[in-house]
């Protein structure tokens, strides 16, 4: 059985390959996901951002994970990059449609923004307004222009109760804090000095499982240093910090 979660924090990588090095820290029996999902409470989606899934697959990753596993799930580029958030109702609503398909176990829509997309607040009201209409579950924004952190952006997401990021390496000091509304606390750790390749030193995931610990909402934090298979040692590493979580494999 799974350990209790305190306050639901959740722990994962953004993906669910197993590198080679870590492969005895998981089951040998069934799928990557189902190894995976078995030592890890949560996983982020990242390949949604690249291309569509049909419901069927979203489906079939639900179905082969445990109960109380929780997927978030990255916007498609289409949305935030191509189009940067104008028109994007029909690529927004596909996208709802097929992720539908994970039901309870879909957690928060990752809309993660293109470093040169500013603030221009009519533009992300519309769209966050256009995207409220339509779904009221968890949602977390990644904003990487310093426009952001003046303090409008904050508040517009705490309006539609979205949260911010916390990110690192951050792009101004504020955007390693979290922001926006505060019913979600949503760390990606990205790698640092190194982005995507630099592993977490012993005393960063101390500092942050005492964050997870201490916080007074719901916890994600995400692994994003994957490159050379560093995010799956930080994760289950950060795992056994924090009280109740940690546990052999299965």
């Amino acid at each position: 059985m799974r350990n209790v979660i305190p306050h639901d924090i959740r722990v994962g990588c953004a993906g669910w390959s197993i590198p080679k090095e870590h492969a005895a820290e998981f089951s040998k029996d069934g799928s990557h996901l189902e190894r995976y999902a078995h030592r890890l409470p949560a996983v982020e989606i990242n390949s949604s951002f690249y291309r569509p899934h049909r419901p069927s697959t979203y489906a079939r990753w639900a179905a082969e994970t445990p109960e109380g596993f929780a997927f978030a799930v990255k916007v498609p580029k289409e949305v935030t990059h191509t189009r940067r958030l104008v028109d994007v109702e029909d690529s927004l609503g596909r996208f709802l449609d097929e992720t539908a398909a994970l039901e309870v176990k879909r957690g928060p829509l990752l809309v993660q923004l293109p470093p040169s997309l500013r603030f221009q607040e009519e533009i992300v009201d519309a769209f966050f307004s256009g995207l409220r209409r339509h779904y009221s579950g968890l949602v977390v924004c990644e904003p990487r222009h310093r426009s952001w952190f003046s303090g409008e952006g904050d508040r517009l997401l705490r309006g539609y109760q979205i949260a911010r990021v916390a990110a690192d390496p951050a792009v101004v000091p504020l955007a390693a804090e979290p922001g926006g509304w505060d019913g979600l606390i949503y760390h990606r750790l990205h790698g640092s000095p190194e982005m995507y390749h630099s592993p977490y030193m012993s005393d960063d995931l101390d500092s942050v499982a005492k964050r997870l610990v201490e916080a007074a909402s719901s916890c994600w934090c995400i692994f994003d240093n994957t490159a050379l298979g560093a995010a799956t040692a930080n994760a289950l590493a950060l795992m056994q910090r924090l009280p109740g979580m940690g546990r052999p494999p299965g």
